[in-house]
C-alpha cells in the first residue's frame, strides 16, 4: 500500500485561506485557452506548490494569481476581497535572477519600496533590514557582478519581502542555480516563509522538480492535460525536516510522476 495520501479536498478543514481564485482561465488574445476551469486556495502558514508539464501554463497561471497579467476569465480573491490590478500584499520571485547591475544589493532591496514613498531614512532601514533577513548583512554596498548566483536571488527575494507581503508568488527560483546552492536556498526560503518576522502568511511554488516540491510544500496542485485544469491536489504528510531518503518521500514523488504522465482530456 502506497505512503501516500490522496484526497479530493485535503484542506477541507482549513477555512481561513489567503489567496484564493475560482474558475480561473487564461488564453491568448482572449482566443484559445491554456489554462481554464482552474480553482485553488492558500490558507495561512502554508506553501503550496503547482506542478505540470511545460506549456500547461503553470508560469502564466502564477502571474494571473498576482494580477500581473490578467486572467482572461474568472477572479482572484485576496483575504476574501477580489481584487482586479497588482497589490502590494502579493510579491512575485522570477525564474530569472533579476537584480539591476548598476545598483547596489541596497538600492535594488529599495526598489520594491518607491511606491510606498517612505522617507530615505525609513527605506534604508528596511531594506538593510530585509538584507539581514537573508544573510546578506555586509554586502549592502556591493553590485551584483561581484556576488554569486544565490546571493543575487537572496537581493531579489529581500526586494520581494520589502514591500510586506502577504502572498509570495514564486516561478522556479532555484532553478537556474547549482544544486548544493539551490538546496541551501531551498531551506531558507522555506524558514523565511514561516518566519514570524516576516508579514508573509503563505506562499505559492511552481516548479519542474518534482523533489523540491514534496521537499517545501504542504499540498500540491497537479495540471495537466489541454487546455490544462487542476487534476489532482495532494496533501504531503511527512514531517519536517524531509528527507529525499525516505521510502515515502519517493512515494510521492512516484506519485506526481505518475500523476504528469497520464492523458487527461
Amino acid at each position: 500500500m502506497s505512503a501516500v495520501t490522496i484526497s479530493d479536498n485535503p484542506s477541507a478543514k482549513k477555512t481561513n485561506f489567503e489567496l484564493e481564485c475560482r474558475n480561473l482561465g487564461y488564453g491568448y488574445n482572449k482566443l484559445k485557452l491554456v489554462y481554464d476551469h482552474v480553482n485553488l486556495k492558500t490558507y495561512d502558514n502554508e506553501l503550496v506548490a503547482i506542478v505540470g508539464p511545460t506549456g500547461c501554463g503553470k508560469s502564466t497561471l502564477i502571474r494571473n494569481l498576482g494580477y500581473l497579467v490578467p486572467p482572461t476569465k474568472g477572479q482572484v480573491f485576496l483575504n476574501g476581497n477580489e481584487i482586479k490590478k497588482p497589490s502590494a500584499k502579493i510579491s512575485l520571485i522570477h525564474q530569472s535572477i533579476a537584480t539591476f547591475p548598476w545598483m547596489t544589493a541596497l538600492e535594488n532591496v529599495k526598489l520594491s519600496l518607491i511606491s510606498k514613498r517612505l522617507e530615505h531614512e525609513e527605506a534604508d532601514r528596511i531594506a538593510r533590514e530585509m538584507l539581514e533577513l537573508v544573510g546578506l548583512t555586509g554586502f549592502e554596498e556591493y553590485y551584483p557582478k561581484e556576488m554569486s548566483g544565490g546571493m543575487r536571488q537572496k537581493i531579489a527575494i529581500a526586494r520581494a519581502l520589502a514591500a510586506s507581503p502577504e502572498v509570495l508568488l514564486m516561478d522556479e527560483p532555484f532553478v537556474h542555480l547549482d544544486e548544493l546552492t539551490a538546496t541551501s536556498m531551498r531551506k531558507e526560503v522555506y524558514d523565511l516563509v514561516f518566519n514570524p518576522e516576516t508579514s508573509l502568511r503563505s506562499a505559492i511554488l511552481v516548479s519542474h522538480n518534482l523533489q523540491e516540491v514534496v521537499q517545501l510544500a504542504d499540498r500540491i496542485y497537479v495540471m495537466n492535460g489541454t487546455p490544462a485544469t487542476l487534476v489532482d491536489e495532494i496533501k504531503v504528510n511527512i514531517p519536517r525536516p524531509r528527507s529525499q531518503r525516505d521510502i515515502v518521500f519517493f512515494d510521492y514523488v512516484d506519485r506526481l510522476y505518475s500523476e504528469l504522465n497520464m492523458n487527461h482530456k
